[in-house]
């Protein structure tokens, strides 16, 4: 699996990981919301350079024009709740795209100890298309992973893009080991480790609850 980490270069992208990491920042949800759809965007442009295109001749006011356009057929799929205004700006850019959707989330076994489970999933068909799935945060690469084995039952995709605004260098060391070969991971930054409660450090916090508020 390829890894693309934004990180090596300074970009708008460290700019927008700043915000969403600052404790006084972040406390405002619509900027939240707003970075990491921002980020959906950034990503979103930097994979269509990777993307099969084919000419097309169209017609203008003044003249004839060939134009490039994208030649592969793009499926969104986004893992609940976080991803969603991810998942947004990835769909302002692929704005002809289908959508998939998961629900994937942790259910505590002990106060350390948990399971991820999937309970939910609306996608269409994926044999032969480009799937990009995106999920904020990769701590552990399970949730991930576990949603791309879910998106299977829908078909085999031609191509795997994943995508996250953080991750830890344990998930991606897994996500090597289970993930396609030719897959590509797209991500903001890759931070050092994850704490006892399986939380990226030093990571954000929970994107879900930056974004959404507390849940019960």
């Amino acid at each position: 699996m390829q890894v693309f980490n934004f990180a090596a270069q300074p970009s708008l992208v460290s700019q927008y990981l700043m915000e969403m990491r600052s404790t006084d920042i972040q406390k405002d949800p619509l900027r939240f919301r707003r970075n990491l759809q921002r980020m959906g965007e950034i990503m979103a442009y930097e994979i269509s350079k990777t993307m099969r295109y084919r000419r097309q001749e169209i017609t203008t006011p003044l003249d004839r024009a060939v134009c490039d356009v994208i030649d592969e057929q793009v499926v969104l799929g986004t893992i609940f709740r976080a991803g969603v205004p991810f998942h947004q700006g990835f769909l302002d850019f692929f704005d002809r795209a289908e959508n998939a959707f998961v629900s994937a989330y942790r259910k505590y076994k002990e106060k350390e100890s948990f399971d991820i489970l999937i309970e939910y999933l609306a996608s269409p068909r994926l044999d032969g298309k480009t799937l990009i799935l995106v999920d904020p945060m990769l701590a552990t690469g399970a949730s991930m992973e576990l949603s791309y084995r879910a998106l299977l039952t829908k078909g085999n995709p031609g191509r795997v893009h994943l995508a996250s605004v953080i991750a830890s260098q344990q998930a991606v060391d897994y996500l090597q080991t289970v993930m396609p070969a030719d897959a590509t991971l797209w991500v903001g930054v890759i931070d050092e480790h994850i704490n006892a409660h399986s939380y990226i450090v030093p990571g954000l916090g929970d994107a879900g609850d930056l974004a959404y508020g507390t849940k019960d």
